[in-house]
């Protein structure tokens, strides 16, 4: 059985606790991260407005933000279903599938940082049953996932408001990092959300045993920030 109930046909579904979930003032910490953006700045990858939007595309298309995006769908799926067995696969390969130590560090913290903060004011039965079906920590994208799919949130909006707030973080840094203006950074966004709508729709039918991504400068990016001498951000 599901974790929780949908809303009745012909209704709609109440976003608000998507909203507040994937807010820059919810708790989970993402201000702190980059996503190897910060050396991207420093190398000179990106240094306008027009590199930050193809760098914004390039990983909402094709580098870690679309991997997770289909890893948080394959996560709300299996707890719609009631699929244990299929959640912690998920949850395995979510806590795995990290090019860096720094981009995993990203993602497990903000997982864990989500789970405690939803589990005390958006309490539902699988937080508590996490601790018995997985033994290890859970990845930011599946925490979200499981989550929707608790509260009976729908799927695509979902991946929606998900992949806007996290293009949302990387050019917030951006903005501070290069620096670029406001406009900018505004427009950045509006580019950023054409995009979003494509790639949920995309994200939601991809097949674990075909995730992948090929946005090596990103990943390359988040190993060099490593050892970056100076660091606003932890990734």
């Amino acid at each position: 059985m599901s974790e929780a109930a949908a809303a009745p046909p012909g209704a709609s579904p109440d976003l608000l606790a998507l909203f507040v979930w994937l807010s820059p003032a919810y708790s989970v910490g993402a201000f702190a991260y980059s996503h190897g953006l910060e050396w991207a700045v420093e190398t000179q990858d990106v240094s306008d407005l027009p590199s930050l939007t193809g760098w914004v595309d390039d990983l909402l298309r094709h580098g870690g933000p679309f991997a997770d995006a289909a890893l948080l769908a394959h996560a709300f799926e299996a707890t719609r279903a009631g699929e244990d067995d299929r959640l912690r696969e998920v949850l395995e390969l979510a806590s795995a599938f990290a090019p860096s130590r720094e981009r995993q560090m990203e993602t497990l913290n903000q997982g864990d940082a989500f789970i405690a903060a939803t589990r005390m004011a958006w309490p539902a039965p699988i937080f508590e049953r996490l601790a018995a079906l997985w033994d290890g920590r859970v990845a930011y994208p599946a925490a979200v996932g499981i989550a929707a799919a608790a509260h009976g949130l729908p799927l695509p909006e979902t991946l929606s408001l998900y992949l806007n707030a996290v293009a949302a973080n990387l050019i917030s840094a951006a903005v501070r990092l290069v620096p670029l203006g406001q406009t900018d950074g505004n427009r950045a966004l509006a580019a950023a959300t054409r995009v979003v709508r494509d790639v949920a729709v995309r994200a939601a039918n991809v097949p674990l045993d075909q995730l992948g991504g090929a946005a090596l400068k990103s990943d390359i990016a988040s190993m060099r920030h490593e050892t970056q001498y100076t660091r606003l951000f932890r990734s």
